[in-house]
């Protein structure tokens, strides 16, 4: 199976005031990061508030992303949670897992499985569904980190376990993983922050939050780091958009990327609850640094 590379945008849900699905700003975001040169999609991942959406609302969203992408990208969907035997049933509930890259699997949170109990837990989902699996590690929501040795494991004994979104933000982890993977295993940043250090010590790629927003920087920055090896400029780049970053995060994600989206007029900043609605000041705070930067060229956008 071919290596997923480059930068994959962890796609939110927009939603209208009322707290419905705004299909249309989805669409918009879709065409938006497809006309500035991203490498695949992510769907129902954290950044998607999953964890507040209805079962159908679900299928709806990874519909109208399908429809709008029209097969152009791959499309990873994310399937995850702290209940074995339920993520096996929605895997297997699939009738065309043939439409998805991967299947995008957290680390069971909450419930804080021992290392044996990780690896039981992901070979009990690759022992029972045709899904290719990407693991996702991202310790400061689940309760437990995977370490190396036990996705090590797991990338050895099983060959539909493709590769690791790693989000720990320990990069001697990363650098352990990739040290001692198969061949055909992926280490992708699951971090903004990260992804040059994952990059250049032989990872894949990025799935990320600010691409959605900044979709042109950060598939440059990922390109130039990857593919042309010019350190200098991928780095001039990041320490460019490096506040920005920061900033999205100050007030949970996705509410940070939502404002930003919102300024630029791709969709509407509404979250679902118990996530909030971006306040003034990180508004403030960011038109601050787009106009300061110069880093939102879409002008087409902007709402009137």
């Amino acid at each position: 199976m071919e290596k997923l590379y480059g930068t994959g945008v962890a796609l939110v849900t927009p939603f209208k005031k009322d707290g419905k699905i705004d299909f249309n700003g989805l669409e918009k975001l879709v065409k938006y990061v497809l006309d500035n040169n991203v490498d695949y999609l992510v769907a129902l991942g954290t950044t998607a508030e999953t964890a507040t959406l209805k079962e159908e609302e679900k299928w709806d969203v990874v519909k109208c992303i399908q429809s709008t992408n029209y097969k152009q990208l791959p499309l990873v969907l994310g399937i995850g949670g702290n209940n074995t035997e339920n993520v096996i049933r929605k895997i297997n509930s699939i009738k065309n897992l043939s439409d998805f890259y991967a299947i995008l699997s957290v680390s069971p949170y909450y419930n804080r499985p021992s290392q044996e109990g990780i690896y039981q837990h992901f070979k009990s989902i690759v022992n029972c569904t045709e899904a290719n699996i990407i693991l996702y590690n991202v310790p400061k929501r689940t309760g437990s980190n995977i370490i190396p040795d036990t996705v090590l494991r797991l990338s050895h004994d099983f060959k539909n376990i493709i590769g690791i979104k790693e989000a720990s933000g320990n990069i001697l982890q990363s650098y352990n993983i990739l040290k001692n993977r198969p061949k055909n295993f992926s280490v992708i940043s699951g971090d903004d922050f990260m992804a040059l250090p994952v990059i250049l010590g032989g990872g894949e790629g990025l799935i990320s939050v600010i691409a959605q927003g900044l979709p042109e920087k950060i598939s440059n920055m990922v390109s130039l780091a990857r593919e042309e090896n010019n350190v200098k400029k991928a780095f001039s780049i990041f320490y460019n958009i490096i506040e920005i970053i920061d900033i999205i995060y100050e007030e949970g994600n996705p509410t940070g990327i939502k404002t930003l989206l919102d300024i630029i007029g791709i969709c509407n900043s509404y979250v679902r609850l118990p996530l909030l609605v971006g306040s003034h000041y990180l508004r403030k705070k960011i038109l601050h640094l787009l106009n300061n930067n110069e880093l939102c060229s879409m002008k087409k956008y902007k709402k009137d």
